[in-house]
């Protein structure tokens, strides 16, 4: 047991080549990576792996997966070659045995570039164990806070929670110059965000995010708002939390990041 809890992590991961390009974002996550406690070991929960039922990869070398299509070369080379960690993640399914049934994914899946291309920048010598819990699309929103609550003993143990999605995530409504002013409707539910980070309930604004009236704007699909309701659903409501803004990048796609404690 840790005297203070591992810190958790909601990491905007935009773009896959944050994963190759310098940017302010992947200078962040190595600034994170160095001055956070060595992790034990990471579970990760990734906008990228949606599923029906919960399941966590359960192999002792998770392959690289390079889930995307259209970039550079170079992109599709790189690898994060973490162990995984069977016995976590069979300890996983012991935790949540009785509200998520647990699958265990021993073959199929690995870490998606929602996972490796922020581990590559947090901790680049892919020498901490690593497992990804998938994103459960028929549970509701209060359900991942939930998870997330649950999952709150394994930072006293020294296991990072790294959430990683986007605050505002629409693909369809991107401007593809970086430099583009961002939305009116995307500022307004970025600060909808910023300002609800610190209600803690499973009735929270943020938990029920959908009534907001930018929502189906700034997310035509959940996948990368419920990462970060897992990490809120880990905070013990007196943690600090620590905010990164770092801004809305072509018009729909925010980089807000949170580290809690």
């Amino acid at each position: 047991m840790h005297d203070a809890p591992m810190p958790a992590l909601f990491l905007g991961h935009g773009s896959p080549m944050n994963a190759l390009a310098e940017t302010p974002f992947n200078a962040l996550w190595r600034r994170l990576g160095s001055a956070l406690p060595r992790p034990r070991a990471i579970v990760v929960i990734s906008a990228h792996w949606c599923t029906e039922g919960l399941w966590v990869t359960a192999m002792s070398h998770p392959p690289t997966l390079h889930d995307f299509a259209g970039f550079p070369t170079p992109l599709s080379a790189l690898n994060y070659p973490a162990p995984g960690s069977p016995a976590l993640a069979r300890e996983l399914q012991t935790l949540l045995a009785a509200d998520f049934p647990l699958a265990l994914a021993q073959q199929a899946w690995g870490l998606d570039h929602g996972a490796w291309s922020l581990l590559l920048h947090l901790y680049p010598q892919a020498n901490i164990p690593v497992v990804q819990l998938s994103l459960d699309l028929t549970r509701s929103a209060a359900d991942h806070y939930r998870l997330g609550q649950l999952l709150a003993q394994l930072r006293r143990r020294g296991i990072l929670l790294l959430g990683s999605g986007n605050v505002v995530h629409n693909l369809r409504t991107l401007r593809w110059q970086s430099v583009a002013s961002p939305y009116p409707w995307a500022l307004r539910f970025e600060r909808f965000v910023r300002d609800n980070l610190s209600q803690q309930s499973a009735t929270s604004p943020l938990v029920q995010f959908a009534r907001h009236p930018d929502a189906t704007l700034a997310h035509p699909t959940v996948e990368h708002f419920l990462p970060l309701l897992t990490v809120l659903g880990c905070w013990d409501g007196r943690e600090r939390q620590q905010v990164f803004d770092l801004g809305i990048v072509m018009g729909s796609l925010s980089m807000l990041s949170l580290q809690i404690g």
